[in-house]
């Protein structure tokens, strides 16, 4: 490494760098090529159908009301009338934080069936071209997959790209509970994946799962996958600011805030996912206990007090993630703030060890998705830190402080 790797002239042409990609992308794709008009889609038609409807003689609630009102709501009705609404306004219920979770994996199972219906008519319409065709196939065994039996989807919006979650274990008894923020290129058809499974959602919940099982057999815990945010396409403008994030963090905020029970919450942030947990840390409530990132472009801050959380905050990055090579500043709303395993950021830093790349965090046998496990059960005191002093561990007392 030359002393002009290291030196401020570096920061600032990687500034430069950046600010000319996206001048060409303006210049080429337009703003407008980030809105697109469209239409009801079918869960803006549920949610505008839950608003006209009645049960029982009484007006339904507003579907954006507070999750403790929802609650107190379906608290309120009868296994009959739950089972009603789930059939009439399936997609509604079925990503209404507040609902039961039960209730909900019951309405996406049908709004499920209702969207392979729809794709399997889409294989054969002649209408759209060959690769339209095969884009619905790919999408009706999507939802076949996500329909097998013991599949507990919280949330599903099959329009576009698609939102999706799913989660591993009892929420209603867990005494632990983690969630999975992947980053770009995560939609309905990357949700899960036979070749790299450990690299898409399904396949890192499922493998935090069990790493958690394992270093605390004792401990109720589940794990939620959750694409339930438009993430970025690819590496053009959207990643590289905090567009998608922002919608992201609400939708965060909203997920935890209607999680049942009171079980501590720790957030697994991978990449661009860490940029939504970063403009999310703020309006998260306490029961958030941690935020650990992974192979992170930044925070949307300088400093992880910055984030004004009262969470604790984890970072680790692997040495060949190619991650470290972006440029970490922000400028103009572009670039997404400082390194969060630097030392002046201030995050508790892991060891990666093992990991392989950017998206080999959640591998079995890797110290990363250890060090993932012992977080999620509350085992501060037993992570592996990145440097040998463990300074990760500061402060920490204790083999499970919560």
């Amino acid at each position: 490494m030359t002393s002009f790797d290291t030196s401020p002239q570096l920061n600032v042409w990687r500034a430069l760098l950046a600010l000319a990609v996206v001048f060409v992308m303006l210049a080429t794709t337009g703003w407008t090529a980030l809105r697109n008009q469209r239409g009801d889609t079918p869960l803006q038609a549920s949610l505008s159908a839950w608003e006209d409807g009645r049960i029982a003689g009484r007006r339904l609630p507003d579907p954006r009301s507070e999750p403790a009102k929802l609650a107190r709501f379906f608290a309120s009705l009868g296994e009959r009338d739950r089972a009603r609404l789930v059939r009439k306004y399936a997609l509604a219920v079925g990503n209404m934080n507040g609902a039961p979770v039960e209730l909900r994996y019951r309405a996406n199972r049908l709004a499920l069936a209702e969207a392979r219906r729809v794709e399997r008519e889409r294989m054969h319409d002649e209408r759209l071209t060959p690769a339209g065709q095969h884009e619905a196939g790919r999408r009706m065994h999507r939802f076949e997959d996500l329909m097998e039996k013991g599949r507990r989807i919280l949330a599903f919006d099959p329009e576009g790209s698609g939102r999706v979650a799913e989660v591993f274990g009892d929420l209603r008894t867990a005494e632990r509970v983690s969630v999975v923020v992947p980053g770009v290129d995560t939609d309905l058809l990357t949700f899960q994946r036979t070749h790299r499974p450990y690299s898409a959602p399904v396949g890192m919940a499922r493998a935090l799962y069990a790493a958690e099982r394992q270093a605390s057999p004792s401990t109720r815990t589940a794990v939620i996958a959750w694409a339930d945010y438009r993430a970025p396409s690819g590496l053009g403008i959207d990643s590289a600011t905090a567009m998608r994030a922002e919608d992201g963090a609400v939708r965060l905020d909203s997920l935890v805030r209607a999680l049942p029970g009171a079980a501590p919450v720790s957030l697994f942030c991978h990449s661009y996912g860490s940029v939504v947990c970063g403009v999310a840390a703020h309006r998260l409530p306490d029961r958030v206990a941690d935020i650990a990132v992974a192979g992170s472009p930044g925070m949307r801050v300088e400093k992880a007090d910055q984030l004004r959380t009262g969470a604790r905050v984890w970072a680790m990055r692997d040495a060949d993630d190619w991650i470290q090579d972006v440029p970490y500043l922000e400028l103009g709303g572009l670039g997404h703030g400082a390194d969060p395993v630097s030392a002046g950021f201030g995050a508790r830093v892991l060891s990666a060890a093992g990991a392989k790349g950017h998206a080999g965090y959640f591998e079995p046998g890797t110290a990363s998705l250890f060090n993932f496990a012992e977080i999620g059960v509350g085992a501060y005191r037993s992570v592996h830190c990145a440097h040998e002093e463990g300074v990760c561990r500061t402060g920490l007392s204790g083999a499970a402080a919560a």
